[in-house]
């Protein structure tokens, strides 16, 4: 079967998260590259946009001579571009377009979307313009680099478009380069994470409910019309786990064409002496700034967990997280001390100036900060949610309470002037990880977290969670690396027991145990790799380009 696929020659890839580190469409597409670049060399581009126009983008190095003449005559077409590479494994060609001329022509483009496709926009808000216009900046760029590059070969060429913000572009391609094969990639419905989001539940009654009634109630008929409108007229539409492909075919009234499950790699993993070094590193300076800021001592086996993700506060299980560790430092039965780090970004001023002049020394403090549950200063305090709670549960990490609590609110990118270690050098340091979500389309943070050997609880309502399980053949249990537990709209006070008696089932094991599941964990994490994902693109690419060659034989 697979030697009769149609495979691409060429492929371009627009995101809003191209050398704009976002989210997890980051990691997606920054952990695939390589993989599909050594398939294609420099003909995958990456196409993303310029928000770093006359300044020094880390994640990009521009190249002045790649395409030059192309580059120069895109330029007279009012296509501003700098081409270069992407500074992630594999260094693939990338794209950075500058949308920013097209909003004065919005009105009419936007006119020409309902006109061609009935994609509403008359509701649109917030940050609907500046992703429709990267996204129509993005198809032009397609138009531009085809007709200069390979209309005149015999190339099969795919476009794939991520997100609602990229929908503008493939409807463009769609429209006016019909011999590009098109793929558009939701990796979450917009209305359906606003369900959620806004506290109603969505999954008992998917089945009842319309996405365009409820993109109407929501507030959300602009994105959700760009969504559903691109996900019916592309040549195949995809999303990325099982849970989200019935969510589109309820929400968006679209089944999906393919499930493109969500890989990683582990190249940058430590391993051997290395990895333990690293784990070694991590867990001190987690300790030490718990130190600093409780002035609490804490000895070698204090377990040390977390969750982390973005601020979602139901929808990533943050509530349930909070709940669950309240409830922990009840337990009689806790046989070991406990750090929980809420790993979120948040609104944040700034790092504690009292906490940097802590750190300053490496030493053991004795005496609290105040508020000794927050490593950097935000701008909003009164109203920030994991604060509210931690006032909630009268958390004061009192040396009493053997569940210590931390938040940190930043982005964990090296230079965040508390702990000046990546996500990644910190996250090899815990011995548990929690990511209770009630909406979660596939889960890179569980992933991650095995991939680094930390035995994660994730729940069956992620898409990495249903996967887990589907690996196991039944129930995934914490032994097995990771436990999966059971979810639903209603079970809110299950899911933080649960979470309470996994913690305590892994703080009462020893060494060989943990090790057990720790390997595990890593174990499960070689089977989510590239290598083993990149198949179901290949069916994607498939699809899409069958559509594309019965176009051209109608030409």
């Amino acid at each position: 079967m697979d030697n009769e696929r149609i495979v691409p020659t060429f492929v371009f890839e627009a995101s809003w998260e191209v050398c704009n580190k976002v989210g997890g469409i980051y990691t997606v597409l920054s952990t695939r590259a390589k993989t599909l670049q050594q398939r294609l060399h420099d003909r995958l581009v990456f196409i993303g946009p310029d928000f770093w126009c006359g300044k020094e983008n880390p994640l990009f190095q521009e190249d002045t001579t790649m395409w030059q003449p192309w580059v120069k005559k895109a330029k007279t077409e009012g296509i501003s571009v700098r081409a270069g590479r992407w500074n992630i494994p594999g260094r693939p060609c990338v794209i950075l377009v500058d949308f920013k001329p097209y909003f004065v022509a919005k009105d009419r483009l936007y006119g020409e979307a309902w006109a061609d496709f009935g994609v509403e926009s008359l509701h649109a808000y917030g940050d609907y313009d500046e992703a429709s216009m990267f996204a129509y900046a993005s198809g032009r760029v397609v138009e531009s680099y085809y007709s200069f590059f390979l209309r005149r070969r015999e190339e099969r060429v795919v476009f794939q478009a991520h997100e609602w913000m990229t929908g503008l572009g493939a409807l463009y391609v769609k429209k006016h380069v019909p011999a590009i094969a098109t793929i558009f990639t939701t990796h979450a419905t917009s209305i359906g994470r606003s369900i959620a989001g806004n506290n109603k539940p969505l999954y008992d009654y998917l089945y009842a409910y319309n996405g365009n009634q409820m993109a109407a109630e929501l507030n959300m008929e602009a994105k959700h019309s760009i969504e559903r409108q691109t996900a019916h007229n592309v040549d195949c539409f995809t999303t990325v786990s099982d849970v989200t492909a019935r969510e589109c075919e309820e929400l968006l009234d679209k089944r999906c064409d393919a499930i493109l499950m969500n890989g990683f790699e582990n190249d940058f993993v430590p391993t051997g002496s290395a990895f333990t070094s690293a784990r070694m590193k991590a867990r001190h300076q987690l300790l030490r700034v718990a130190n600093a800021l409780t002035g609490c001592a804490f000895p070698d086996d204090t377990l040390i967990l977390a969750t982390s993700g973005r601020y979602e506060f139901k929808n990533k299980g943050i509530d349930v997280f909070l709940e669950a560790m309240h409830r922990l430092d009840w337990q009689q039965d806790l046989q070991r001390p406990v750090v929980a780090f809420v790993e979120v970004p948040a609104w944040v001023a700034g790092p504690r100036l009292d906490l940097q002049n802590r750190l300053v020394e490496d030493k053991v403090y004795d005496i609290p900060l105040p508020m000794p549950f927050l490593t950097h200063n935000l701008n909003d305090m009164p109203n920030d949610k994991v604060l509210g709670s931690l006032r909630w549960f009268n958390k004061s990490n009192l040396p009493a309470e053997r569940v210590k609590i931390i938040f940190v609110p930043c982005y964990l990118d090296g230079q965040d002037g508390i702990f000046n270690m990546s996500y990644y050098d910190l996250l090899i340091g815990n011995d548990l990880s929690v990511y209770a979500s009630y909406y979660e389309p596939w889960g890179y943070t569980p992933l991650e977290s095995v991939a680094f050997h930390v035995p994660t609880v994730t729940t069956s309502l992620s898409g990495f969670g249903m996967w887990a399980n589907k690996i196991k053949g039944d129930g995934s249990h914490l032994i097995d690396g990771t436990e999966v537990i059971l979810r639903t709209d209603y079970n809110y006070d299950d899911v933080a027991n649960a979470i309470v008696q996994s913690v305590l089932q892994y703080a009462s094991w020893d060494k060989s145990i943990a090790s057990k599941a720790r390997r595990n964990a890593a174990s499960l994490a070689q089977k989510a790799l590239w290598k083993n994902f990149i198949q179901y693109y290949d069916e994607a690419y498939d699809i899409a380009l069958q559509k594309a060659e019965l176009r051209k034989e109608r030409m």
